[in-house]
């Protein structure tokens, strides 16, 4: 071994880390754990707190299909099946003329029934959708009457802190939530309904 090279190895060599570097590394490391933690606890601080089942249902304004506009409030003093869902949903198309039996059967000065649907393209892509369901299920395109609200931003997936499509929340006279059904809705789900109109 040559005299230099012996001495490029008590060096340290190009490719070591002195310990002023080590330190630095280290450091910056920390702030960029640091900021992480701060950032995820910021987020989780402004985010709404998660609905729950005796927690109020957050309010929301939408536009309806077809025109206007419709609020939760609007409903205070009514049951309300809440169901939110895409297009893009199989499970969410299977359950439509399901909804819309239920909505013929229990429509009233007591309850009604709400639907959001959060695709991007709004009316453009939901109108479409509901007449081939009405035409396959009823053979009717105009046959699916429920009211249809639009969310493109999908607001009500943050406020909801929805998990899947389809999500259902089924809301007291008082605006609380009553129930959460994930997934479709089925027969046994509107027990609970039932029961809440009776009252």
């Amino acid at each position: 071994m040559s005299e230099d090279s012996s001495k490029e190895l008590i060096a340290g060599g190009e490719d070591n880390w002195s310990l002023r570097e080590i330190l630095v590394a280290v450091a910056a490391f920390a702030v960029i754990v640091a900021l992480s933690i701060g950032g995820y606890l910021w987020y989780q601080s402004t985010r709404p707190p998660a609905v729950v089942e005796g927690s109020l249902a957050p309010d929301f304004t939408f536009p309806l299909l077809g025109g206007g506009e419709a609020s939760l409030s609007d409903y205070r003093g009514k049951v309300v099946v809440l169901n939110i869902w895409a297009t893009s949903c199989e499970t969410c198309k299977e359950e439509m003329p399901f909804i819309e039996q239920k909505y013929r059967e229990l429509n009233g000065d007591d309850f009604q029934l709400l639907t959001i649907s959060t695709d991007k393209k709004g009316e453009e892509v939901v109108r479409p959708f509901l007449e081939d369901i009405g035409e396959q299920a009823f053979r009717d395109p105009g046959a699916l009457t429920f009211p249809v609200l639009l969310d493109k931003e999908n607001v009500v997936g943050d406020i909801y802190q929805t998990r899947k499509y389809p999500e259902s929340f089924i809301i007291d006279r008082d605006g609380v939530v009553a129930g959460i059904v994930l997934g479709r809705l089925e027969e046994h789900d509107f027990y609970l309904v039932q029961e809440m109109l009776a009252r």
